[in-house]
């Protein structure tokens, strides 16, 4: 039996792959963009959050950046910044997210007087005040960083001693971002090779914007814990018009050892990654005993959240309460969390699910 909205929003969540600077409410956008003088491209809450997704879903990659340059802009204090990070973790807590790994780049938050250390100060702030309001509610939130390099910049190893430096006061790993084609992740062998020498763990972006050769440099030189996308794995699976199955070496490797794929249904419908929901990949990588996760990505430029994420694939795939919850799991045991904290939340999860 397929759930329903109201078991949807209920139903324990778990977040991997979400953007900070992709997440920020319209009215926050408006009220800190006036502070600074920032001209936004609507004036209303409402009309900005259609702008954001309209953008998004244009198919001009250029009118989709602009969308980061606004939130961005009103992103270069650390009074905002820490703003943004709370409600980021309220709005995850009231749609039924358990626990997050929230990313971005402190390296994009340096226009103002901040420098990379007082970005991270600033998020971790936001992160305690807003696990704070959510406990005084009567709920439960974890949240944590992950600290984002660019790929089209040259500080993934200063960002990478960063992540080290803070790993036990909120950030949870690394992770690389921005145009795979033209900047492989090899180019950041150097970072990776550091943080393989203290033993932190960290994602790579790749299999979204470009195919099997971003995806086998992230798992190979690289050696990621868990591909952000990952999506495009699935062109290395051949269906054949028997229903047969045959996965090629890459696919059958990345399955065989349980690598985590961060896939965001939405998003990779408005990259282009996939050309619907219905048609998405993630039915048969799941189906396939991938280690499927279901994540939102940018949840204001695809106006999204989990509980549409899995509304959506609930209804494409008819996907009931059991493959919700493993997938779910899936989500938690990939977490860069140790392994009796995730234990814990599982078990918090399972109890969820139950009492659905």
């Amino acid at each position: 039996m397929q759930p329903t909205r109201e078991q949807l929003q209920q139903a324990p969540k778990v977040l991997l792959h979400d953007h900070l600077d992709g997440g920020l409410r319209p009215a926050t956008i408006i009220e800190l963009a006036a502070g600074i003088g920032h001209a936004v491209p609507a004036t209303t809450p409402e009309t900005l959050a259609d702008w954001f997704e309209a953008s998004a879903d244009s198919g001009s990659l250029e009118r989709y950046l602009e969308t980061f340059s606004h939130t961005v802009a009103v992103m270069q204090t650390a009074d905002a910044i820490t703003r943004v990070a709370r409600e980021a973790v309220e709005d995850l807590a009231a749609d039924g997210v358990v626990y997050a790994e929230i990313r971005y780049a402190p390296e994009l938050h340096l226009d103002g007087e901040l420098e990379l250390a007082e970005v991270v100060a600033a998020v971790q702030l936001g992160f305690e005040q807003g696990m704070a309001a959510v406990a005084a509610d009567g709920r439960q939130i974890l949240v944590r960083h992950l600290l984002t390099a660019m790929r089209q910049a040259a500080r993934a190893s200063e960002i990478a001693q960063l992540a080290i430096a803070w790993r036990d006061r909120g950030v949870a790993g690394f992770d690389i971002a921005g145009p795979e084609a033209g900047f492989p992740p090899t180019r950041f062998l150097d970072a990776f090779e550091l943080l393989a020498a203290e033993n932190m763990r960290y994602t790579i972006h790749a299999g979204e914007g470009f195919g099997l050769p971003s995806i086998w440099e992230a798992v190979h030189p690289c050696g990621a814990d868990r591909l952000g996308h990952g999506v495009r794995i699935a062109e290395d699976i051949t269906v054949a018009s028997d229903g047969s199955v045959t996965l090629g070496r890459l696919a059958a490797y990345v399955r065989d050892r349980r690598i985590p794929l961060e896939i965001c249904p939405r998003s990779n419908v408005q990259t282009g990654a996939a050309p619907s929901i219905a048609e998405h990949p993630i039915g048969l990588l799941a189906d396939l005993g991938f280690r499927v996760t279901v994540n939102t990505d940018n949840r204001l430029m695809s106006r999204t959240s989990m509980s549409a994420e899995l509304t959506g694939l609930v209804d494409a795939f008819g996907w009931d309460l059991a493959q919700l919850e493993k997938l779910t799991v899936n989500a938690m045991k990939s977490a860069f969390l140790p392994y009796d904290e995730r234990v814990e939340i599982i078990h918090r999860i399972k109890r969820g699910y139950a009492e659905l």
